[in-house]
């Protein structure tokens, strides 16, 4: 059975709605899971229904015919196709990390496109972007920091408006005071109602006398704003941090939109960073690793002490339980993983130079000091 809803019920583009409503009772009888032998008629006979539904419904019918049976069942999916052909409500929030598009983008804006927008709908405000630079101390603390956004802004003078409160107004004569537009066309599909906004009085339906001076009538003005932000301790690179509500203005009233903060964690000296674990090298002598030392690693909590262990290899790797990153949004740290660096020394005194060539003899090396010396016993290593 074809997905199309005309094919499911048997009936032509044209069909009016008695057409439909017969195949409907016809195919319901036949598919009905209480009377049917067909291994998928209780399958066969939701999509029956839900075909009905959506033609004999005059909206509905209107944006299957324009959208497609794929493209209708995408926007019904994300609310844009609610009860009696209303479009879904969008809530503000969603997706802390985007704005509520699909893969056909904003729903809103689909509708918009094939019916128009109504007098009466007033769009939320965009969300804005900026970044923010800490560095690794603070990403391990959390941190506040005052942050300078140039936005949009309601504009102060006319409250949005973009007129004065007490400038003269009329009825627009292009829409008849009623913000929109319809308009009726004869297509090969049938007759196809389109609603736009009225571009004269821009959907409010009254024209004003006057324009304010401010923002020229555009209710809005950029203005630099001056904002508190929580950074959260365990942030990492290239996250984003949602302030709500602090983006660009809503049109007559609607929310505004949201601030989006990118925020970048700046390298560290001591410390290379992956994820909720730090690394560091750290440098000892030839001795420490040889017979064993109590030496101290930095953290970002203060320093702590670490166990180097007798006969330790240059490049060997020790874990500090705890010593790294707070886990973002969760309890507990990472770890600190210290990677021991045997420093070889680039001078000698005598008495060093007797000692190293004592300590290479009694190990049976023959090394010639005065030629490759130390390179040799730093490869002895």
């Amino acid at each position: 059975m074809s997905e199309d809803f005309y094919d499911v019920l048997g009936v032509s583009r044209d069909a009016d709605e008695d057409d439909i409503k017969e195949a409907y009772r016809k195919k319901a009888r036949e598919y009905h899971p209480d009377v049917s032998d067909d291994p998928d008629a209780e399958e066969k006979f939701k999509k029956v229904k839900k075909a009905k539904e959506v033609l004999t419904d005059d909206e509905k019918r209107q944006m299957y015919d324009q959208m497609g049976h794929e493209r209708f069942q995408q926007a019904e999916k994300r609310g844009g196709v609610g009860g009696n052909g209303q479009r879904g409500g969008r809530a503000g929030g969603g997706d802390p990390f985007g704005g509520g598009q699909g893969p056909f983008g904003d729903m809103g804006d689909i509708f918009d496109q094939f019916f128009g927008g109504g007098g009466s709908r007033s769009r939320g405000g965009q969300d804005l972007r900026t970044s923010l630079t800490i560095d690794l101390d603070e990403a391990y603390e959390g941190v506040e920091k005052e942050l300078n956004v140039r936005r949009p802004e309601t504009c102060p003078d006319c409250d949005g408006r973009g007129h004065p409160a007490d400038s003269d107004s009329r009825t627009c004569p292009q829409c008849n005071g009623q913000g929109q537009q319809t308009t009726v066309q004869q297509t090969p599909m049938g007759r196809v109602q389109q609603t736009q906004t009225c571009r004269r009085c821009e959907g409010e339906g009254t024209l004003y006398d006057e324009t304010c001076g401010t923002c020229g009538g555009d209710g809005v003005v950029r203005n630099e704003a001056t904002l508190q932000i929580e950074v959260p301790a365990g942030i990492q690179d290239g996250q984003t941090i949602r302030m709500n509500g602090e983006g660009a203005p809503g049109e007559r009233g609607a929310p505004s939109g949201d601030l989006l903060v990118e925020v970048s964690v700046s390298d560290h000296p001591d410390f290379e960073r992956d994820g909720d674990d730090l690394k560091h090298r750290l440098a000892v002598s030839f001795p420490q690793v040889v017979f064993g030392d109590t030496v101290e690693v930095p953290t970002l909590d203060g320093a702590a002490e670490f166990e180097v262990p007798q006969g330790t290899q240059s490049g060997e790797v020790f874990r500090l339980e705890g010593k790294g990153m707070p886990r973002l949004r969760r309890r507990g740290h990472g770890d600190l993983y210290v990677e021991v660096q045997v420093v070889t020394p680039e001078s000698l005194n005598e008495e060093q130079k007797e000692a190293l060539e004592a300590f290479a003899e009694a190990g049976g090396q023959e090394i010639d000091v005065d030629e490759g010396f130390f390179e040799k016993i730093k490869n002895s290593l």
